[in-house]
């Protein structure tokens, strides 16, 4: 529990609250609606954490300039609504972005399938306001998507999970919404052969705006919990191509080249929207599924090199059986970002402690892959000690001296994402 709750409405609040921190050193932690999954909103040092449900208004949304001006509480859901109403959209596109805030998605780098084409938020945002450890009012970026006017301070917060300083507006990028999509499912008797294929697809020209990856235990789980319409196969991918309706035959014809070749088992078209959602909404709807296999689950969302992921997932069935649970993967495979589930029963302490092994072992095997830890949901609690592994000493001694810079009196989020020294 914190010491107190503070609910600010603007930005001069946000710098009072700051300040009154500083001096009294307590601890401050931004939250938006509390979706991550690693721990980067819980404040663990106690303090004050600042909720920014209140600051959620859109500030200014300007389709000939393809931007919008957002506080950090507006919903990602409620953006994407705004914008679409002038035919346009925001990228990143996490399962939560009904619920999910824009300064969350910030905090965290937030993906999702889009991705692929898209970019993740940091390839979506132009500026930022930030107020700092010391309470100042710090503006980076522009309304420009050009720009070559000292260090890139917009990119260095996006993923810094509150430790730098608390986000108070955001200028971001929008796109135009493509006139059309479709949908293909392709099914293949292994994970060896839907990995082959991602390669091949991300290897030509036309570039899918969604690649989704399934492991054939996630494939069967979908099906028997999930109630989706898919055959058994040992993996599946799910591809979208988006654009002209009169130029999206010819991408989806080049998707569906590359996507046949030796394990494919089945290339289905998803002939109509309706078709094409219900298919998506088998996938968005497989993580709150897996709570009906077992009462726990954590969720890590490592990424390796595309070329590796049949490894990994090898390694993941491997820790799968030496400990004893069931592990399922699946998510964002044009980026090598997959989601490995690992579930089990909380009031079960030896399934914890089993639970807890197999997280390690599975940043052990993405590390070893020359992988990473996180692609979206960040470092917080669960893998801040595993950063000086992942990360060389001078440079997470370069990352320690940038936050004494912002955050002089270390009170901004302190004990998450940058290991204790």
């Amino acid at each position: 529990m914190p010491a107190a709750v503070a609910l600010p409405r603007e930005v001069a609040q946000v710098q009072a609250l700051v300040a009154a921190c500083r001096d009294a050193r307590m601890p401050v932690v931004a939250r938006g609606r509390g979706t991550n999954t690693t721990g980067a909103s819980v404040p663990s040092g106690g303090g004050l954490v600042v909720s920014f449900e209140r600051m959620d208004r859109l500030l200014r949304l300007a389709p000939e300039d393809r931007l919008a001006v957002v506080e950090p509480g507006l919903l990602n859901g409620r953006l994407q609504e705004a914008a679409a109403e002038h035919g346009f959209f925001w990228p990143p596109d996490p399962t939560s972005a009904p619920y999910c805030t824009i300064g969350g998605n910030i905090a965290t780098n937030a993906g999702g399938p889009a991705a692929v084409k898209y970019g993740a938020t940091r390839d979506n945002v132009l500026g930022l306001a930030l107020v700092a450890g010391n309470g100042e009012l710090i503006r980076c970026g522009g309304n420009t998507t050009k720009a070559s006017t000292g260090y890139d301070f917009t990119r260095f917060v996006i993923g810094s999970e509150g430790t730098l300083g608390l986000v108070v507006e955001a200028t971001l990028k929008l796109s135009p919404k493509p006139r059309a999509r479709q949908a293909l499912r392709a099914l293949y008797d292994s994970v060896e052969s839907a990995a082959a294929a991602v390669a091949r697809l991300m290897a030509q020209p036309v570039v899918p705006s969604m690649l989704e990856f399934m492991d054939g235990d996630c494939v069967r789980l979908a099906r028997e919990v999930g109630g989706a319409d898919i055959p058994a196969a040992g993996a599946l991918l799910m591809i979208e191509a988006d654009g002209d309706p009169d130029t999206l035959p010819h991408a989806v014809a080049a998707l569906r080249r590359a996507a046949d070749g030796p394990g494919a088992i089945g290339i289905d078209d998803a002939p109509d929207e309706a078709a094409r959602l219900k298919l998506w909404a088998a996938r968005k709807a497989l993580s709150p599924a897996l709570r009906t296999i077992a009462p726990g689950k954590i969720n890590e969302d490592v990424v390796v090199p595309v070329s590796r992921i049949p490894a990994l997932v090898e390694a993941v069935r491997a820790l799968s059986r030496r400990h004893g649970l069931t592990i399922v993967c699946f998510g964002h495979a044009g980026n090598g970002n997959l989601h490995t589930n690992i579930l089990y029963d909380p009031a079960d302490a030896d399934e914890s402690r089993r639970a807890e092994a197999a997280m390690h072992g599975v940043f052990d095997a993405v590390l070893s892959l020359d992988g990473t830890l996180s692609g979206e949901h960040g470092i917080g609690l669960a893998k801040r000690d595993f950063m000086g592994r992942a990360v060389d000493a001078p440079t997470l001694a370069m990352m320690r001296a940038v936050k004494a810079q912002f955050d002089p009196q270390g009170i901004m989020n302190p004990g998450k994402l940058l290991p204790p020294t």
